[in-house]
């Protein structure tokens, strides 16, 4: 979050589009849509609408990311708009930001992450994956995080541990 930016205008832009993707977990497509009244800072949330393949949901923002949203909403964002819009997040050119250009950003991250298939589909994946096993938050409650129509692809995030296996093969297994 706090590397050289070669345009430093950008840095707290691209700030804002990681911290959506690292504590929301949400999809290239989802921030590309978000717009200026879909943060709200009364209720410490940000709204995601819906799309062809994700609910609409609203997500708690991050402690960290407060004081980043603001900044960014009312010093970088005026500076790099040239024009009318209502989007969240623009770009070096003045318009809303695309899918292409968050994935260039996180591209730039690769050779720290070497021999890992870094993008914003791996790293959500990484996001609700850490939900369900690390943090331990339930299968119905990441569904809604996530914003999957469908819990059977939350379930697919669910790693078993080692000592889990052992006991289901043991209880299941014929010969057990």
């Amino acid at each position: 979050m706090n590397r050289e930016e070669r345009y430093p205008e950008l840095k707290l832009k691209n700030q804002v589009v990681l911290s959506l993707l690292i504590y929301q977990g949400l999809s290239s497509s989802e921030i590309t849509g978000m717009k200026l009244q879909h943060v709200n800072f009364d209720d410490g949330t940000i709204y995601v609408k819906e799309s062809r393949h994700t609910s609409r949901r609203h997500l708690e923002l991050h402690p960290k990311q407060y004081h980043i949203f603001e900044r960014y909403i009312n010093e970088s964002r005026p500076r790099l708009l040239r024009c009318e819009s209502d989007a969240l997040v623009i770009g070096k050119l003045g318009v809303s930001t695309t899918t292409g250009e968050i994935s260039y950003l996180v591209e730039q991250f690769k050779p720290l992450f070497t021999g890992r298939n870094l993008n914003p589909s791996t790293i959500r994946q990484s996001v609700v994956s850490n939900w369900l096993n690390e943090k331990k938050f339930s299968l119905e409650m990441v569904q809604l995080m996530a914003g999957h129509r469908w819990i059977s692809t939350t379930a697919r995030y669910r790693r078993t541990s080692t000592d889990e296996r052992r006991v289901l093969i043991n209880r299941f297994h014929p010969l057990g």
